[in-house]
C-alpha cells in the first residue's frame, strides 16, 4: 500500500511537470515545399510606378452615317466591307421627291422662259420710246430752225411779229417735250434693269429649291463619305426611315486607340500624356494617355491612349488588349516584388528567409506606394532580405515555417 501510494505520489508531481515542460518547448516549425512559394530580395534603386488594365482596341474616328431625307431601303452593302469616300452604302427610294425635284426643274425652267420673254418685251417697249424721242427730237429740230429763220426775217421787215412769237413758241414746246421724253426714256432703262433683277432673283429662288430637290434625290444613294470599312449597317431592306435614321457607321481599322479599365482607386493618378505599353498578345506596341473618361462604371474608368506605333497584324477593332499606365518613377527607394495581398500604405505580416535559406520567421512589414510587379518598403525589412510573396494564407497559425 505504501509502494502504490509513493507511485501515485511520483506520477501526480512527474506528469504535470513533464506537460508544462512539454509546452513551453519552442514549437516545430512546419514543413513547406520551396517549389510552392515565391521568394523575392528586397533592394533600393529607381521603382516604376504604373497600373495595369484590360481593354479593347477601338477606331479613333466612328463615322456615323445619318439619313438626310425620308426613304425606303432598297439595297445596302454588306458590313466588313472596304470601301471609299464615294462607295454607295446604302440606295433608298422617295418617288414623292422624286417627283419634286421634276416639278421643280420645270418651274425653273418656265421662269427661265418667263425671263426671256419679259426681256424681249421690255426692249420692244425701249425701242418704240426711243423711237418716239427721235421723233420729237427731229420735229424740235425743225421748229427751232423755223424759229430763227422767223426771228430773222422779222429783224428785217419781212414776216410780222405775231409769226415770229409763234414759232418760238412752238419751238419751245418741242424742246419741253424733248426733254421729258428723254427723261421718260432713261426711267424706262431704270425699270427695265428693276424688272429684269426680279425676275433673276426668282429665278435664282427657283434653281436654289431645285438643287436642293436635286441633292436630296442624289442623297438618296447614302455614301461613306470617307475611306474605311463598313463597320455595321443599321436596317435593313425594305425598311422606312426619316431624316437623322442612324444608318450605318464607317471605321477606319488603321486608326484606333486602346481603350482600357482602370480600377477606380488606382486611376486617380492617371493623368494626360502618361506614357503606356499596349499589349495586343502578338506585340507590344508605346502609347500614351488622350483621354480619361469622368465616369465610373462597375469600379472602373475607362482610359484612352493613342497608339504611337505601328499597328502590329492582326490589330483589328475589338481586339482584347492589356495596357500598362506608368505613373511615375521613384528614385532611391526601398522595394521588392508585390506580394498577393500587397495594399498601398498598409501594414502586413510576410515570412523573412533566415541566413540559412531554409527558415522562415513571419515578420511586420510596412508598405509604402504600389505599381503593377513592386511595391515600396516604409519598414520591417532591410535591403537584401529575402521573403516569401506567395499566399501563405495557409500557414496563418505558424509564426515559423521550413522550407525543403
Amino acid at each position: 500500500m505504501i509502494r502504490r501510494i509513493a507511485i501515485g505520489v511520483v506520477l501526480a508531481i512527474t506528469i504535470p511537470a513533464i506537460t508544462i515542460a512539454l509546452k513551453r518547448l519552442p514549437q516545430a516549425a512546419q514543413s513547406v515545399e520551396r517549389s510552392v512559394v515565391w521568394p523575392d530580395t528586397v533592394k533600393r534603386g529607381e521603382m516604376i510606378r504604373n497600373v495595369r488594365g484590360m481593354g479593347t482596341l477601338v477606331p479613333e474616328d466612328i463615322v456615323s452615317i445619318p439619313a438626310t431625307t425620308d426613304g425606303r431601303v432598297e439595297r445596302k452593302l454588306l458590313a466588313g466591307s472596304q470601301v471609299k469616300a464615294d462607295t454607295v452604302l446604302l440606295e433608298l427610294t422617295n418617288p414623292e421627291l422624286q417627283a419634286a425635284a421634276v416639278d421643280a426643274e420645270w418651274q425653273v425652267k418656265a421662269a427661265e422662259a418667263g425671263y426671256t420673254d419679259l426681256k424681249v418685251t421690255l426692249e420692244s417697249k425701249r425701242l418704240d420710246q426711243e423711237a418716239a424721242l427721235a421723233t420729237t427730237q427731229a420735229s424740235y429740230n425743225r421748229a427751232r430752225l423755223e424759229a430763227d429763220r422767223d426771228d430773222a426775217l422779222f429783224k428785217d421787215g419781212l414776216v410780222v411779229e405775231m409769226k415770229a412769237k409763234i414759232s418760238k413758241s412752238s419751238a419751245d414746246d418741242l424742246a419741253n417735250r424733248y426733254s421729258i421724253d428723254k427723261k421718260r426714256l432713261e426711267n424706262n432703262d431704270e425699270s427695265i434693269k428693276a424688272q429684269l433683277a426680279s425676275q433673276q432673283t426668282r429665278i435664282e429662288q427657283l434653281r436654289a429649291a431645285y438643287q436642293l430637290k436635286r441633292s436630296q434625290v442624289e442623297a438618296l444613294k447614302v455614301r461613306a463619305g470617307t475611306d474605311g470599312v463598313l463597320q455595321q449597317v443599321m436596317v435593313e431592306v425594305g425598311q422606312r426611315v426619316s431624316q437623322g435614321t442612324p444608318l450605318a457607321k464607317v471605321v477606319q481599322p488603321w486608326r484606333l486607340k486602346a481603350a482600357l479599365q482602370i480600377q477606380e482607386t488606382q486611376a486617380k493618378d492617371v493623368m494626360i500624356g502618361q506614357p503606356v505599353e499596349i499589349d495586343t498578345r502578338n506585340g507590344v506596341v508605346p502609347g500614351k494617355v488622350t483621354r480619361i473618361d469622368p465616369s465610373v462604371l462597375n469600379g472602373t474608368r475607362t482610359v484612352d491612349a493613342a497608339i504611337l506605333g505601328a499597328l502590329p497584324k492582326g490589330a483589328v477593332p475589338d481586339l482584347s488588349v492589356e495596357g500598362t499606365i506608368e505613373l511615375e518613377r521613384m528614385k532611391d527607394v526601398m522595394y521588392v516584388g508585390k506580394p498577393v495581398f500587397g495594399q498601398p500604405q498598409s501594414t502586413v505580416s510576410l515570412f523573412k528567409l533566415g541566413s540559412d535559406g531554409k527558415t522562415a520567421t513571419r515578420t511586420q512589414v510596412k508598405f509604402g506606394r504600389t505599381s503593377v510587379t513592386y511595391i515600396e518598403i516604409l519598414d520591417g525589412l532591410k535591403v537584401g532580405d529575402q521573403v516569401l510573396l506567395s499566399d501563405m494564407s495557409a500557414y496563418d497559425g505558424q509564426d515559423r515555417i521550413e522550407l525543403k
